[in-house]
């Protein structure tokens, strides 16, 4: 019987602690020890690829990625699930970013742009969350005509509702309480893990899912084992089969030694 395992990992909040903006050494000890024994490692987040670049010390272990909170999987090259936003559904949340003064970053299928009249984009993914290359945004023009995998507006869960009730397509995933991350219905981390299960010929009974926020939800259901951060949302918590210590108190590695993996 194969004992392997795939183990697909959150960034923020998970990998990467919030205190330092780096991979604990624990975690990647054991990410090494973990592929050294024939599991493989995936990354499940909420970020699109062009703002993915804090894992370089981990990278070489990645077998496929789940970005934009399942809009877009890929292994190496190859892309697994494509499932865009539809337009009648962007342009809404577009204008109503405009005429209510929000700001909204606009995932494409190739570049990001950027609308922050708040400053809030600057202040929350900049400085507090050291994402980098925003900078890199390109034009909200140019962006809307390419596919968009995900919208994520800055405003309170109050609003976030009211907003929702007027988009037919979407769901909306919150992990931070000043923005939320919008995409298609069926785009979530869970059917993440199943797609990239189907591409890669893993049994979705022999997943492990590791997240902290509330966008981790659907595959902290999905996996065969759910495990929440110490740090995590005491609503993942609840749902989560097996609570690790925090991401800053060697948490992954925890939680992979009690369940054998390493």
């Amino acid at each position: 019987m194969d004992t392997r395992y795939a183990l697909f990992f959150d960034i923020d909040g998970t990998l990467v602690s919030f205190k330092t903006h780096e991979i604990p050494p624990s975690t990647i000890l054991a990410l090494t020890q973990a592929k050294a024994n024939g599991h493989h490692v995936y990354i499940a987040t909420g970020r699109p690829p062009i703002i993915i670049t804090n894992l370089g010390a981990i990278e070489h272990l990645i077998d496929g990625y789940i970005t934009t909170n399942g809009a877009l999987c890929f292994v190496g090259k190859e892309m697994v699930t494509c499932q865009p936003i539809p337009k009648s559904d962007v342009m809404t949340v577009v204008n109503d970013s405009k005429a209510r003064g929000y700001s909204l970053i606009v995932v494409g299928l190739r570049d990001v742009a950027v609308l922050d009249p708040t400053g809030d984009v600057r202040r929350i993914f900049q400085q507090m969350l050291a994402v980098k290359n925003l900078d890199k945004a390109s034009p909200l023009e140019q962006v809307l005509e390419q596919d968009i995998l995900q919208l994520t507006p800055f405003f309170p869960a109050d609003y976030e509702q009211q907003l929702m009730a007027r988009l037919d397509h979407c769901i909306s995933g919150r992990w931070h309480p000043e923005f939320t991350d919008i995409t298609a219905n069926g785009a979530d981390k869970g059917k993440g893990i199943l797609a990239i299960a189907r591409h890669d010929g893993l049994d979705p009974a022999h997943t492990i899912a590791f997240g902290d926020g509330g966008n981790d939800s659907s595959m902290i259901r999905q996996a065969g084992i759910g495990i929440a951060m110490g740090n995590a949302i005491d609503a993942l918590k609840q749902q989560a089969d097996y609570v690790t210590t925090t991401v800053d108190d060697d948490g992954i590695l925890n939680a992979l030694r009690h369940f054998g993996i390493v």
